[in-house]
């Protein structure tokens, strides 16, 4: 079949997101001007760049309460956030942690996670989570918006400044991400467990 984009498709489901994947999972804590905490995933994100090393972070539409959306606008306010790796074992509290909770609802409570300091940031990381990248905010790029309802499409970039990683997901000084046991977003409502990997050498010139 064919589409455009900007017709219905006719099936179930837009396939858009189902067509682009997997997905790493952007587990984005942040904590807002008064020190609340937010604690929220975001299917679109990855790292964009090696040196300085940079990730970046999509967010459609705004909070149900209105305004930007907690982790937009917390990001903006202090210039900081943690990624936090999303794994099997947190599957349940990454999800929900996606609630569309009020603003004022910390999702470490509603999850029950217990939060652990940063070294070089004021935002809290997910205790239980086996890796994390301490950020600091770059810019937001703002997205070609959706007709007819002007919802903010953003693009958040941050610069990764400090690094934990778990020992027990080290092999030989290798973050093995069958013992991270990772998650990743699929299409509709469906994830990917890393369970299954390996390895190819990117050829060298001339073949």
């Amino acid at each position: 079949m064919f589409y455009r984009t900007d017709e219905p498709h006719g099936l179930p489901h837009n396939p858009f997101n189902a067509l682009v994947l997997p997905r790493p999972i952007g587990w984005i804590s942040s904590v807002d001007a008064e020190g609340n905490t937010n604690l929220a995933p975001y299917s679109f994100f990855n790292g964009v760049a090696y040196d300085p090393p940079q990730v970046m972070f999509a967010a459609s539409g705004y909070h149900a309460d209105g305004g930007l959306k907690d982790s937009v606008r917390n990001i903006q306010q202090t210039g900081e956030f943690v990624l936090n790796l999303a794994t099997y074992g947190l599957k349940d509290a990454m999800n929900i942690s996606a609630v569309n909770a009020p603003h004022n609802v910390d999702e470490f409570e509603l999850a029950g996670l217990e939060k652990e300091a940063s070294e070089l940031v004021s935002v809290p990381r997910v205790k239980a989570s086996p890796a994390h990248l301490e950020c600091k905010y770059v810019q937001t790029v703002e997205l070609l918006k959706p007709e007819g309802d002007g919802a903010a499409n953003l693009v958040i970039f941050g610069q990764v400044i400090g690094v934990h990683i778990n020992d027990d997901i080290l092999t030989d000084g290798l973050v093995d991400m069958e013992k991270a046991d990772v998650i990743g977003r699929l299409g509709y409502m469906d994830y990917a467990r890393v369970t299954d990997t390996f390895e190819m050498h990117r050829p060298k010139w001339p073949l």
